[in-house]
């Protein structure tokens, strides 16, 4: 859905906007995996647990990404809490660590809060705002952890098609958008689609829903850098 999901309420709300896990129900947990352009070396690993708990649901999630000479990781929770039927707030910490070679590796401690308000049935809205104190790695100045501002919007059209669109604004960069759609071809199978412009990739996938084991699998295009296939795999206690 060309990565577009500030308003969208799942499990995997976690790597967006984690007011978005206050729309789960059960324990769940999910893999994924990308590899960046087809290239052997780069790629990126994910992994997740969503629990409801009393008002609000819990959320852990770890990450990994890059090659042998170049590696950012990071480990995070969350908690988000729902209020009345309409407004979702969350907030969140991640512990990072880079390790580059030939210059070590470091480590910093960044925050995460976002929203999502329901305006009607159809159309909810949400914002999530990441590293807003501006967190670094001490003693590496090339590398940073982005200051990063996103609005959303998803509108179900149906109860087959939903469209989602962001506006993502990381600091001293240029501003990304991303419109993305989702259509349910037949019960617990969903095409999707989407596109972002900065930089503009395209994107295809699919998901697919057995009892309780959600599988999605897309593959994003760059103009230049080429094709990238991701995969993930979800299950729902």
């Amino acid at each position: 859905m060309g990565s577009a999901g500030i308003a969208l309420q799942d499990s995997w709300s976690l790597q967006q906007n984690p007011a978005g896990i206050t729309g789960i129900r059960r324990p769940s947990l999910g893999i994924a995996y990308e590899r960046h352009f087809l290239d052997q070396e780069i790629s990126s690993q994910l992994a997740f647990l969503a629990v409801p708990y009393g008002k609000g649901v819990f959320g852990i999630s770890t990450e990994r990404y890059g090659f042998a000479e170049f590696r950012e990781q990071h480990a995070g929770i969350a908690y988000a809490r729902k209020f009345g039927s309409t407004l979702s707030l969350a907030i969140g910490f991640k512990f990072h660590q880079l390790s580059i070679a030939g210059y070590g590796s470091s480590t910093a401690l960044s925050a995460e809060v976002g929203f999502q308000f329901a305006i009607n049935e159809k159309l909810t809205l949400g914002s999530s705002v990441v590293n807003p104190s501006g967190s670094k790695y001490e003693g590496m100045t090339m590398a940073t952890i982005p200051v990063k501002l996103s609005f959303g919007a998803a509108y179900r059209f149906s109860d087959k098609v939903i469209v989602a669109t962001d506006v993502i604004k990381v600091l001293n960069s240029s501003t990304d958008t991303r419109v993305g759609v989702e259509y349910s071809l037949i019960k617990n199978f969903s095409l999707r689609g989407g596109i972002s412009a900065n930089p503009f990739k395209q994107y295809a996938g699919f998901g697919f829903l057995y009892n309780h084991l959600s599988v999605d699998a897309a593959v994003s295009s760059h103009p230049t850098l080429g094709y990238s296939p991701q995969i993930g795999l979800g299950y729902e206690f």
